[in-house]
């Protein structure tokens, strides 16, 4: 068997894994790589791998750095089968679209062709099968693969290939425990091989409790001086898990009423993609929805699809609450908040998510005085707070206890999808912790395994 890493080594994005057993071709993921723009020049380079020879691609969940350059592999020649579970299919329908928009304003500006086209993006789409957690997919006579819940976001995955005796898992993005949402990751046993992500490798998270006072309190803090709070978010799970905690703070009263306003259609879109998936979430929220409980809507919350309706929110006097995409500022509506509100000490920016290196949001998360927004330069003066708790994804403990299920069994893991740094220190600490070598590959290489 042969392991080859064309995506998502030492870098946070871009993830693209593609495992060869007996001439049977498996590829995991196929994930656009982002930095300061939506798809990096990267993404237009060679696969480094023939599509047409991929038998099978699984998808771990529907976020672009996981499925973005899937309509791509179609246009290079993929004709295989594609398998996820029914959320990951449905939300990647819903985003394909946005995606492209921002590939082809990308495009334009920069002077070439689009990665993909809308015709790509549907007719790959015709190659997906959905599949439960815990189904058993027969691929040949001697590999089979199975899904289980990795409770990152809605229908995410983690992937299990088994071959004989040999037992190779890859996590996809691990899940944030507890989860207001979704249940925990599933717990792997008696794997031998282990490809997993590192995002947050390097640090810890604020428990659950403190999550939420940090949110209370920055919207006090905003009501206090007339201000307004602007939150970067990913249009799927940090956005639904956001709408969720307002709800619970003013059903308690924690919070007083105030305007929020989620700016985004897709996001939008997205949550009722949500609601007719609900039996994707955890016990516990699903008997919340069953006693009567609209979890994703409060009073004050206004839904502004039209970009009209999204300027018109310049017009409401603070305090007020703006929830826009993207999550790391590489576009998206949020761009026009934070040319607005960057310049004002009385609002604030609020990062509930990652902020990857090169990108908009972590230049203003890193305090840069000022920031090039639309072409032009804009002073930050506003207040700077992040909540890492609000995070999709698991911390360093969290991945150790996650990892320590078949510690065993293990002989290797392989640490993807985090920052060199945050990576290296993953695999540091499964040495040391579960005595396992912790391996971070490099773009391109491949392991006989």
């Amino acid at each position: 068997m042969t392991l080859t890493f064309y995506g998502g080594a030492q870098s946070v994005t871009g993830a693209n894994y593609l495992l060869e057993i007996d001439g049977f071709r498996i590829l995991v993921d196929c994930g656009l790589v982002q930095g300061d723009k939506f798809a990096e020049h990267t993404n237009y380079e060679d696969f480094g791998f023939d599509p047409a020879s991929i038998d099978a691609l699984f998808l771990t969940h529907s976020h672009a750095d996981h499925v973005g350059r899937v309509p791509k592999l179609y246009k290079k020649g993929f004709r295989g089968k594609i398998y996820a579970t029914q959320p990951t299919i449905e939300l990647a329908r819903v985003t394909f679209p946005d995606s492209l928009s921002l590939i082809e304003e990308e495009a334009r500006r920069d002077g070439h062709e689009p990665l993909f086209s809308s015709q790509d993006f549907n007719e790959v789409l015709s190659l997906a099968e959905a599949v439960s957690y815990g189904q058993v997919i027969n691929l040949t006579a001697d590999i089979k693969a199975t899904l289980f819940n990795a409770g990152h976001i809605l229908g995410s995955a983690i992937v299990l290939i088994e071959y004989m005796d040999t037992r190779i898992c890859f996590s996809g993005d691990l899940g944030n425990i507890p989860l207001p949402l979704l249940d925990p990751p599933h717990q792997i046993s008696n794997a031998r091989y282990i490809i997993v992500e590192s995002a947050y490798g390097d640090r810890l998270h604020e428990d659950n409790l403190e999550r939420r006072n940090i949110l209370a309190e920055s919207v006090k803090e905003v009501i206090q001086r007339k201000g307004t709070l602007i939150i970067p978010v990913f249009a799927m799970e940090r956005t639904q898990e956001l709408l969720y905690e307002f709800n619970e703070l003013f059903s308690i009263k924690e919070i007083p009423q105030i305007p929020i306003f989620l700016d985004s259609p897709l996001a939008i879109e997205i949550t009722e993609v949500y609601r007719r998936n609900s039996g994707f979430f955890s016990q516990k929220t699903q008997d919340q929805i069953t006693k009567g409980d609209d979890i994703f809507d409060f009073p004050g919350l206004q839904l502004t699809r039209t970009r009209e309706e999204s300027m018109r929110i310049n017009n409401v006097p603070g305090p007020k609450v703006v929830i826009a995409g993207s999550g790391m500022s590489n576009g998206g509506r949020i761009l026009h908040h934070e040319k607005r509100y960057l310049p004002d000490p009385n609002s604030m920016i609020l990062f509930v998510g990652y902020q990857a290196e090169g990108s908009l949001g972590r230049k203003v998360f890193d305090k840069a005085k000022e920031v090039s927004i639309f072409g032009e330069i804009v002073p930050v003066n506003c207040q700077i707070r992040a909540i890492g708790g609000y995070s999709g994804h698991a911390d360093q403990k969290m991945i150790l206890d996650w990892l320590s299920n078949s510690k065993d069994t293990l002989k290797k893991v392989f640490v993807v999808q985090g920052e060199a740094r945050a990576s290296r220190s993953l695999a540091q600490e499964i040495k040391s912790r579960i005595s396992i070598e912790g391996v971070t590959p490099t773009q391109g290489q491949s392991f006989e395994i």
